[in-house]
């Protein structure tokens, strides 16, 4: 009997160290798969079953939008997700990029909300990726906004899906976003934005405007590198802030890397346009995409409603607009921003009361 009893320890004893070493094994193969992803992409969240009353009422068709939820912004990102939501029957995907510390904020807002049943995935971005690649001020530091970089790597957040929607936060959708994403690209284009110069944004509010709607307002043609590439000054620039984006065509054509580059050159010898019209996310889109891009139809960028030139566009404009953007210094859920009531009706409250709105007085929006 102390035979036996000693062969159960015995036994018991290497099952116990076997199980240590298998949950060793175990975190050494997630670390490994961890540190795999040079960009640190990693998925925290996803809810992959649609409801049955959803699999009756909406296409079957799997349509991908990726956009970017940053703490300080989330309120515009959740009234993004809202309209798009909302406004369509088709079978909506959403890869929301953001930040570590904001996960728990977003899951608990969305979980909390009418979008709790919306079928979407949390990604988290390192902003280390971008180390070498942006040129950050020490002493603002605090400006750069890593997740504004997040569209330079749309196969790595959606590895598997041929076509995507990405979108900024500060937008409202009033169509159904499968006509968005049926815009048709020519062959060899990776993408199709909505071009500044003969837009119907332009034409209405800010026509005339001047070098910042053009190539040399984000570029410095003082440098050789840029005049080498033999890009006019006057070519009309166009708006990243919403895009259809063909993946196959971006891997072929190494997209990423070549975004990745001027942004490395830029950090170098200073390419962007001193006095920038726009954000830093810009300049590469427009040098990687110069006359090789295709146009979606203006009316799914109505923009510049973060500014004054939003001011001019009549309500029954803004009630035609397929998608409206807040680009500029204000923004709906912040200061004075034209037609910020239009926004207000998909905002849903924030449950942890973190995200305030700061009322403001703004014309009235008539649905007429």
């Amino acid at each position: 009997s102390v035979n036996i009893s000693i062969l159960i320890v015995a036994v018991v004893i290497f099952l116990l160290v076997l199980h240590h070493n298998f949950l060793g094994l175990s975190d050494f193969l997630k670390r490994e798969l961890s540190d795999s992803n040079p960009l640190g992409l990693q998925p925290i969240d996803f809810i992959p079953a649609v409801p049955q009353r959803l699999v009756d009422e909406r296409n079957d068709k799997e349509i991908s939008v990726v956009i970017a939820a940053s703490d300080e912004r989330l309120g515009g990102a959740i009234a993004a997700m809202n309209s798009i939501y909302h406004n369509t029957r088709s079978n909506v995907v959403f890869h929301i990029v953001t930040l570590n510390d904001t996960v728990d904020h977003l899951r608990l807002w969305l979980h909390n909300s009418a979008l709790k049943n919306m079928r979407y995935r949390i990604l988290d971005f390192d902003p280390r990726v971008l180390e070498g690649k942006v040129q950050v001020d020490p002493q603002k530091a605090d400006t750069l906004k890593p997740l504004t970089f997040a569209r330079f790597y749309l196969p790595n957040l959606v590895p598997h899906a041929e076509k995507v929607i990405y979108v900024d936060d500060d937008i409202i959708v009033q169509d159904d976003i499968i006509e968005l994403y049926n815009t048709p690209l020519k062959p060899g284009h990776a993408a199709a934005f909505s071009d500044d110069c003969d837009s119907t944004t332009n034409k209405v509010a800010v026509r005339g405007a001047g070098n910042q709607y053009n190539y040399i307002g984000f570029l410095d043609y003082k440098k050789e590198t840029i005049r080498k590439l033999a890009m006019k000054a006057n070519t009309c620039s166009f708006n990243p802030g919403v895009f259809v984006a063909n993946l196959t065509e971006w891997k072929l054509q190494n997209i990423t890397k070549q975004l990745e580059k001027w942004m490395a050159l830029n950090v170098e010898e200073e390419l962007y346009s001193r006095t920038l019209a726009g954000s830093i996310t810009t300049p590469p889109l427009l040098i990687v995409f110069y006359k090789q891009h295709s146009s979606i139809d203006p009316m799914w960028n109505v923009r510049h409603l973060g500014s004054s030139a939003g001011k001019r566009y009549s309500p029954q404009f803004v009630k035609a607009a397929k998608l409206l953007h807040w680009n500029g210094h204000f923004k709906p859920w912040g200061r004075t921003a034209s037609y910020a009531e239009v926004w207000e009706k998909w905002y849903i409250p924030d449950p942890t009361g973190k995200f305030s709105l700061i009322r403001r007085h703004s014309e009235a929006y008539e649905a007429k």
